[in-house]
């Protein structure tokens, strides 16, 4: 596979808050889509799901690590999680610091560099639709 730019589109969602919820992500090299992945976990938030997509779009990444350069860049439509991941906001809940662990250290392991960034919805059209397939599908 060329080395070409990584741009990685994450998104999750609970339908409630909390509630039944699903992650989703998109892989793009260049312009080409070359993976795409989603799961269903259960009842939880929004954030949480949103930083599930996160970990599960990094686990693909540590697996994958030696086809790509960095920096990667992961676009996601929620400010909160973007603004955390870059250091900018404080995590004051409990259940989510665990997550941010988890994210630093499937960073470690990549031996790649990363940038977060935030995209409103309408840009975040095809993993919001993978998400809410997976919601779907899982009977919510």
């Amino acid at each position: 596979m060329e080395k070409n730019q990584v741009k990685i589109f994450c998104d999750g969602g609970a339908r409630g808050n909390p509630g039944p919820a699903a992650w989703a992500f998109v892989v793009y090299a260049g312009d080409a889509k070359i993976w795409e992945d989603s799961g269903f976990i259960g009842k939880t938030t929004n954030n949480v799901a949103e930083y599930q997509a996160v970990i599960h779009a990094l686990k693909w990444l540590v697996f994958n690590k030696n086809k790509f350069e960095g920096p990667i860049f992961f676009y996601l439509d929620s400010e909160l999680v973007v603004n955390q991941l870059n250091g900018r906001y404080k995590i004051k809940s409990g259940n989510l610091k665990p997550l941010i662990i988890k994210v630093r250290d499937l960073e470690n392991q990549s031996s790649l560099t990363f940038r977060y960034g935030h995209v409103l919805r309408n840009k975040n059209k095809i993993a919001d639709a993978l998400l809410n397939q997976t919601l779907d599908t899982s009977g919510t």
